[in-house]
C-alpha cells in the first residue's frame, strides 16, 4: 500500500460516520463507467416499483422474515 493511501485510510477515520459514508459513495461511484441512459433507466425503474407498491400489486414481508431468512441462508 502507497504512503499516499494510508495517509487518506488515517485521514477517513477520523471522519464522522456521514461524511465517511459519502466519501465511501464517492469512491465506489467512481468505479463504476458512466453508461449512458443508466441514470433514467433506475428513475423509471424507481417509479414503477413504487407505483406497484402505491396500487397493492407488490407484497411485503415482513423485515423479520427475511432477516430471519438470509441468516438461515447465510449464517
Amino acid at each position: 500500500m502507497t504512503e499516499a493511501v494510508q495517509q487518506l485510510k488515517s485521514q477517513a477515520g477520523a471522519l464522522s460516520p456521514a461524511e465517511r459514508a459519502d466519501l465511501a459513495y464517492y469512491l465506489l461511484t467512481s468505479l463504476e463507467p458512466d453508461e449512458e441512459g443508466a441514470e433514467e433507466a433506475w428513475r423509471t425503474e424507481i417509479a414503477r416499483r413504487v407505483a406497484e407498491i402505491r396500487s397493492g400489486q407488490a407484497v411485503g414481508r415482513p423485515i423479520d422474515d427475511v432477516l430471519a431468512e438470509l441468516r438461515e441462508q447465510y449464517p
